[in-house]
């Protein structure tokens, strides 16, 4: 069966080489990914991708984010550099590479706006990747939700990327964040907040066909059901200083968990069977896509997409919910030939 993988990343030689130079000893996610040579090797890409039958990949950058190690006309060097390079590759290897997505350079919205216009307009990116915060800064400030309004109106999906650093503890005593724990629980809660900032805002209300693909099945808000449904129903009950039933959920159209499941899940999910169920049964077939995020996992790049076809393979679905997930659902979003 035909397979896209629509959440995985890469480094085009261009762009690493930039990156190198500018920040050749980023400390911490950094150190990871100067170790993962199918970021950059493109032989070794290849044949970890030619284990898997009728298997593309939908190209996209890795982190960190480029705003977060660059500044100014760097950022949108990096930002450039990037696309070019990705809209390269899917004009070289259409076969494997059907598309990709627009990295931009977010620490400035404006530069951001135009380099989305040059890289869906003249290179033919099929949406943009942003962060679950922009150098600390919230998604729902004005500057950022004027792409969100820019991408619903070409009707191209966001890729929501989690992006937390060491620097942010986990306790207000100690300077920065232990084992790792920024990544392992930082990161998918980055995601369900920036997810919940997008859902106060409004944003589908005023755009209800807006796409924005959340990075591993929406993180924690499967998992919280009860918590997003029926908690935040109550929304207000729980605050003091501001009335969040008259400014918040009043002005909704919606239940918050009804918005929460017009986002679109992937699965990358480590492998884990119990987490793809979970985010199945909260988004349902069409709105999950298959993902791997290759290659970042022990094997430097197979094992996460070998189990990831694996747990698909073995759920009980029907074939035509299987192939909506494995390629459909990224045909139609993306925009691609069927």
């Amino acid at each position: 069966m035909r397979k896209i993988d629509v959440f995985n990343h890469i480094y085009p030689t261009a762009y690493f080489d930039l990156v190198m130079k500018v920040a050749p000893t980023f400390k911490d996610i950094g150190k990871r990914m100067r170790g993962i040579p199918m970021l950059i090797d493109l032989d070794e890409r290849f044949r970890v991708m030619d284990r898997f039958d009728d298997y593309h990949q939908v190209l996209s950058i890795a982190t960190p984010p480029i705003e977060v190690y660059s500044s100014g006309s760097v950022s949108i060097d990096l930002a450039r550099a990037a696309n070019d390079g990705m809209a390269e590759l899917v004009r070289k290897h259409p076969d494997r590479f059907p598309a990709f997505v627009a990295s931009l350079p977010l620490n400035d919205a404006d530069a951001a706006m135009r380099e989305t216009e040059r890289a869906v307009g003249d290179l033919g990116a099929r949406g943009i990747q942003m962060f679950s915060n922009i150098n600390g800064k919230p998604l729902d400030r004005p500057e950022y939700l004027a792409l969100f309004d820019r991408m619903a109106a070409c009707d191209l999906p966001v890729w929501l990327h989690p992006f937390r650093g060491a620097d942010i503890s986990d306790y207000a005593t100690e300077p920065r964040s232990q084992y790792e724990i920024w990544w392992t629980f930082g990161w998918p809660y980055e995601t369900s907040v920036a997810m919940a900032r997008l859902v106060f805002s409004g944003i589908f209300d005023r755009h209800p066909n807006l796409k924005i693909i959340t990075h591993h099945l929406g993180a924690m808000v499967p998992y919280f059901e009860g918590r997003v449904g029926p908690g935040w129903d109550q929304l207000g009950s729980r605050t003091t200083d501001v009335d969040y039933r008259t400014t918040v959920l009043q002005r909704l159209k919606k239940r918050p968990l009804d918005y929460f499941k017009m986002f679109y899940g992937d699965t990358a999910v480590f492998g884990s069977y119990a987490a793809t169920v979970c985010g199945l049964n909260f988004f349902g077939p069409a709105r999950v896509l298959f993902a791997s995020d290759a290659p970042f996992d022990p094997e430097k790049g197979p094992m996460y997409i070998r189990e990831t076809i694996a747990i698909l393979d073995r759920l009980p679905m029907s074939k035509a919910d299987r192939e909506c997930i494995y390629w459909r659902n990224a045909v139609e979003l993306l925009k691609l030939p069927s």
